[in-house]
């Protein structure tokens, strides 16, 4: 397992990092949690992220559950703030209140007294920004966040919070969590600038299209039992599920033989050329797809290659995220 630096900051995480959305306490069982957790270290993962928010926040549960007794300093742990926990008005958003009630329950809730990374969910356009910056600053000169991070922020959105904070001598975001695969691609045009001059990386989910470049769905037919189609997270892959696109990720299978890797690991790895790009978030249902994706790391794709994909995929790659 490779590791990399997280934007300008002195933190190194896995190139391939854990993550438990629509997983952990929701579609998949306790036992084969703890074991996709624990197979995640055997393959030298060191980075584990969350949201307070999945399912329900059973999900940070689960993972504190699994990460009980590991020696605190072999990990990193990454987790989330910003939508609703809870019934109150106060229970979402980017607001002082939420931001510091919500760190505390995810401490518990993780069994740990700090967390490495702790991420803006979404920006929160109803809160001055100096107040959440302000929140995040906080946490980390209690010693309870070491890092601060955002999630799915524009590059303008960025933008004005590193002017803001170093200009307020607060501490600096260093990460942006976005999606990001070879079918997802709106973060290439303004938010890869924006983010390697201000010192950011990106830890990018859904590295594999929701399991689509996995090749495993196949047009004109019915998903896969049990598979992402069919569970908890069947509307974020429905855009996905059309046959034109489907036919076209076919065509990536003699370009994966070709690199000696399966459909999984090159999506994996085509995320990991990117060198703003300091880890890939995967998911896993079964021990057996971590000890598959982690071995995209350190993999070197040609320009050929590259190419290759390109021209395959043509027009179904999404440059621009849609309005609203």
């Amino acid at each position: 397992m490779q590791h990399r630096r997280l934007g300008r900051s002195g933190l190194s995480v896995s190139e391939i990092s854990y993550g438990n959305w629509i997983t952990h306490g929701d579609q998949v069982e306790r036992e084969a949690a703890l074991a996709c957790v624990q197979a995640a270290f055997d393959n030298g993962i060191t980075t584990f992220d969350t949201a307070d928010v999945y399912a329900g926040t059973r999900a940070e549960t689960v993972l504190g559950e699994a990460l009980d007794g590991v020696r605190r300093e072999s990990y990193e742990l990454f987790t989330k703030v910003f939508w609703p926990t809870g019934p109150g008005e106060n229970d979402r958003g980017l607001g002082r209140k939420h931001i510091i009630e919500s760190c505390h329950a995810s401490l518990k809730r993780l069994r740990t007294d700090h967390l490495d990374l702790y991420q803006a969910h979404r920006y929160d356009p109803t809160v001055p920004l100096a107040e959440t910056l302000r929140a995040f600053d906080d946490l980390v000169r209690a010693g309870k966040v070491l890092y601060v991070g955002v999630s799915e922020w524009s590059a303008e959105e960025i933008g004005a919070a590193v002017e803001l904070a170093a200009g307020m001598g607060l501490d600096q975001i260093i990460s942006n969590q976005p999606q990001y695969s070879m079918l997802w691609r709106p973060i290439e045009a303004e938010i890869i600038p924006t983010s390697q001059t201000a010192g950011i990386s990106q830890i990018v989910w859904s590295p594999v299209a929701q399991g689509v470049l996995t090749g495993k769905y196949l047009p004109g037919s019915p998903p896969p039992e049990q598979s992402r189609a069919t569970g908890p997270g069947a509307g974020f892959i429905q855009r996905m599920m059309d046959d034109d696109l489907l036919e076209r990720v076919q065509g990536l299978r003699p370009v994966a033989e070709d690199a000696g890797l399966t459909m999984a690991q090159l999506a994996v790895a085509w995320v990991l050329q990117n060198d703003n790009v300091a880890s890939a978030i995967i998911g896993a249902s079964r021990p057996e797809q971590v000890h598959e994706n982690v071995k995209a790391s350190g993999v070197r794709l040609e320009p050929a290659l590259l190419e290759r994909i390109d021209k395959i995929l043509g027009d179904v790659v999404i440059h621009e995220a849609p309005a609203g």
